[in-house]
């Protein structure tokens, strides 16, 4: 199993009553993440055990009462009465009523069950999940893999112990810059899909990523309740073209020939189904300041490319600055919460790329460049004017200060 960050939050967690969620785009790891945890249970000497509820006799005694899982669990639970059970259920949003399944077994038998379940979007998108199960579980995301887990896949632990000093310290000289960025521009063409990371062969990761591409976004927008599925797969590939700009409905309504709230539809199916991420404008209410358009940002690289069918080397690829725009908002997504992930951009076209509220009275913002010399300082007078208190930080992937801090690796 590829180290996944993850994990360790998730196995303190199998100490509380709340259930265990682990929520996740396809193909992400889930279902692995949770055979792990699952043995690590055993081996501890625990009660435990693994129902996925892909088996269609599981699923249909579930369907007809919550309890029916005890005739799967039985033999488990009566050899160990006195302990409590710990119960590893994948794909949990198969069941007609997950939601009611999950509620009902917390509110009967909390001290005697522990639930650690995967659900996909179908789950996820239930407006019931989060009112029902209020206070009876807490949510894990697993998410691609990011690039320190990259690393992991590709198994150069090194180079992710290289990259963790490279952020820790401003004026570090990396010997190992090169081998670092080698990985970096494979990641950003291939993405972050753990089938995809540990797959040798260039050509087949391509054929991978089209399959997940035609079969999987195809079921997301079948459990999402769309009944234009080529129109949602096009508007997908049109927002993969268009990824860092400004997400505008109305062109989008019009090119493909359906209404802003039908957009704005696809768009939510398109978030929970954790494909793409939509960062809100920064305003602290100038009179020029836009407030309503998102910008469009993709979870996985090797997604988004595959929508493209573009896997040119980086170094070749016109849309650099795109991608490199879009590691950072993945990065940040990591160090902050999404909701404080923000651009600004005024009316007459000046903009800083992100702004990101730290807490309640600090903030800071970044600059994205392909290239050190692409950087007009002057260029963001305004928003210094605007935010002195702000401080601005501008990263660039080709620098020729050989400092790491200048660089995009280093936040």
């Amino acid at each position: 199993m590829v180290k996944r960050f993850i994990t360790e939050k998730i196995e303190k967690h199998l100490s509380k009553k709340q259930h265990t969620i682990i929520i996740g785009a396809r193909q992400t790891g889930k279902t692995t993440l949770l055979k792990h945890l699952f043995e690590q249970t055993t081996a501890n000497g625990y009660a435990a055990t693994f129902i996925s509820f892909e088996n269609h006799e599981v699923l249909e005694a579930v369907n007809q009462h919550p309890e029916n899982i005890f005739l799967f669990v039985e033999k488990v639970f009566e050899k160990q009465q006195d302990k409590k059970l710990f119960l590893f259920i994948d794909e949990v949003q198969y069941a007609a009523n997950a939601t009611n399944f999950l509620k009902y077994l917390y509110d009967i038998y909390e001290e005697k069950i522990k639930i650690i379940a995967t659900g996909s979007s179908a789950f996820y998108i239930d407006r019931k999940f989060e009112d029902s199960l209020a206070g009876r579980k807490r949510i894990f995301h697993l998410k691609h893999l990011n690039f320190d887990e990259y690393l992991f896949a590709q198994q150069a632990d090194d180079l992710q112990k290289e990259l963790t000093i490279i952020r820790s310290s401003s004026n570090y000289i990396s010997s190992k810059r090169k081998d670092i960025l080698y990985y970096f521009n494979e990641y950003l063409c291939f993405g972050g899909y753990p089938i995809v990371a540990i797959e040798p062969d260039r050509d087949e990761k391509i054929e991978l990523l089209h399959e997940l591409r035609d079969s999987y976004l195809r079921k997301d927008a079948l459990e999402g309740g769309i009944l234009h599925e080529q129109k949602f797969l096009r508007l997908m590939s049109i927002l993969a073209a268009q990824t860092g700009s400004l997400v505008n409905r109305n062109e989008l309504a019009t090119t493909l020939g359906i209404d802003n709230k039908t957009i704005d539809n696809y768009l939510t199916i398109m978030q929970k189904s954790f494909h793409i991420s939509l960062i809100t404008p920064y305003s602290n209410n100038l009179r020029k300041e836009l407030t309503k358009m998102p910008k469009i940002y993709f979870s996985d690289f090797g997604m988004r490319n595959s929508l493209l069918n573009n896997f040119e080397k980086f170094v070749f690829r016109t849309d650099k600055g795109e991608l490199l725009e879009n590691y950072i908002n993945i990065r940040l997504s990591e160090l902050y919460e999404e909701e404080d992930i923000h651009f600004w951009r005024t009316s007459d076209h000046h903009e800083v790329d992100f702004v990101v509220r730290k807490n309640y009275s600090e903030a800071i913002a970044f600059e994205i460049k392909f290239s050190e010399s692409q950087i007009k300082k002057k260029k963001y007078n305004t928003f210094i004017e605007s935010y002195p208190e702000i401080p601005l930080k501008f990263m660039s992937y080709d620098t020729t200060d050989q400092r790491v801090s200048t660089n995009i690796l280093s936040l």
